[in-house]
């Protein structure tokens, strides 16, 4: 059995991902073969908040040069979407930075 920060990865921080935020959707890298409950719980575990709902897709892999006309591939990954419930605290990805 897989832990929690094998599932969950890293947050996804980008300008789209903290518009979402204020509706307290959040955007996260998840482990390839973690199903939607699996990711539920492993956020609800690490962050102590209450989950709604997940949504997950994968992210296939984009085809790059890799020098003279060879091609090669970037890694394909799965994103997963979590929508927190109203009375769910927010989470507080930057609040251990200086």
């Amino acid at each position: 059995m897989a832990t929690a920060y094998d599932i969950v990865i890293r947050p996804i921080i980008t300008e789209r991902a903290m518009a979402a935020v204020a509706d307290k959707k959040y955007v996260f890298e998840v482990a390839k073969d973690a199903g939607k409950i699996e990711v539920k719980k492993a956020v609800e575990e690490i962050f102590g908040v209450k989950v709604a709902s997940v949504n997950t897709l994968t992210v296939p892999g984009k085809t790059k040069r890799q020098g003279a006309g060879r091609l090669g591939k970037t890694k394909t990954w799965k994103k997963a979407y979590v929508q927190l419930t109203a009375d769910s605290k927010t989470i507080e990805f930057f609040e251990g930075m200086v």
